[in-house]
């Protein structure tokens, strides 16, 4: 990439030491300020051709890798929330993810919780949040998809319940959406375990995710091909609810885990952090990077190592990702390194793996 002068930069450094800051400069007050216009610039990036062409050639980088029955180019995905509503599409592959997941979308759009509700911890290397599944709707999403096409890498969509909807009615509520996103779909994503919906986390239990399963895999023979249902668990549970959670997970013939989502726990939090801790959310980042491990590493035990595991929760270099690999998880997913860091870990974290594939 050639700046004034004919002078080279490398792309990540261009982003992520100039613009980048630029970007939180405008509004380092408001987390999800930055977040908007992120995602304001990136889809008008995955509208352009040549932008997308200049990013690949900068960022892609190929470590092929098949999972699901789904080939991937590289083993690093883009976690659920940082695009929910699938603006950005083409934009994530070109800035060198290999598969992307949307989400976490509802069958009723919603506005979310109240702000603020998105706080950065820069000593920490974390961010805690309570979006409340902010986003547009399934319906809104699939017109989406329908209108700007899939991105070239494998897309997974994260559904979960309406914030309105009673926990009696979240089967049917998650069935509009997969109905409704059937046809994008390469796997679905069954956002059981977020924080920010109340009462959502009961839906972990035995015998409300055995309904919940049962009914989305029946749906999903009455609409045709089988997609991969995966379900993203929470880095809270015990190991004795995690072993019961697996045990209807296979029962049920679940395609794969997703470890983990964000925690309740405050650990690890630094001092210059603490007056953050007592905001109500979810914690992400580094204090989840050792729990995201461990959780990956007995669903591997577990499964005896028959179950495909996403990793997810604390990757903020090539090392952390080699860690959860190793573990047991056959991919990985960036959401708060990328948002503290921005697109040049993916570049590292790709780069860093490639090696080993």
């Amino acid at each position: 990439m050639e700046g004034a002068g004919g002078v080279r930069h490398d792309g990540p450094v261009l982003f992520d030491k100039i613009i980048r800051p630029a970007l939180y400069g405008l509004s380092k007050n408001d987390p999800e300020l930055v977040h908007e216009r992120t995602l304001q610039v990136l889809a008008k990036v995955s509208r352009s051709s040549p932008a997308l062409a200049a990013l690949r050639r900068v960022y892609r980088t190929e470590a092929p890798v098949s999972v699901l029955g789904l080939d991937f180019p590289n083993p690093v995905g883009l976690a659920a929330g940082m695009d929910k509503n699938g603006r950005a599409l083409h934009a994530w592959p070109a800035l060198g993810f290999g598969f992307v997941e949307v989400g976490t979308v509802t069958g009723l759009a919603q506005p979310g919780n109240p702000k603020p509700r998105l706080y950065t911890l820069p000593a920490t290397d974390a961010v805690i949040n309570r979006m409340g599944f902010n986003n547009e709707g399934a319906e809104a999403l699939a017109a989406r998809l329908k209108a700007f096409g899939k991105p070239d890498v494998p897309l997974g969509i994260s559904i979960g319940k309406s914030k309105v909807t009673p926990l009696e009615a979240a089967v049917e509520d998650y069935r509009s959406s997969l109905k409704a996103l059937y046809p994008f779909a390469d796997y679905f994503a069954i956002n059981v375990s977020s924080p920010n919906t109340p009462g959502l986390r009961a839906l972990q239990d035995k015998s409300a995710l055995a309904e919940l399963l049962a009914e989305l895999r029946k749906t999903m023979t009455e609409l045709g091909k089988p997609v991969p249902l995966l379900v993203k668990v929470a880095p809270d549970l015990t190991d004795e609810a995690l072993a019961e959670l697996l045990g209807v997970c296979e029962e049920h013939r679940v395609d794969g885990l997703i470890a983990t989502n964000t925690t309740l726990s405050r650990e690890g939090i630094a001092p210059s952090d603490a007056h953050l801790a007592d905001q109500a959310g979810g914690l992400s980042g580094r204090p989840l990077t050792s729990r995201a491990r461990e959780v990956v590493e007995f669903v591997h035990t577990e499964t005896g190592g028959k179950l495909p595991i996403i990793g997810v929760g604390g990757i903020l270099d090539a090392d952390d990702a080699r860690r959860l690999l190793d573990a047991g998880a056959s991919l990985v997913q960036l959401y708060t390194g990328f948002a503290l860091h921005g697109p040049g870990l993916v570049h590292r974290v790709t780069r860093g793996l490639s090696g080993r594939r």
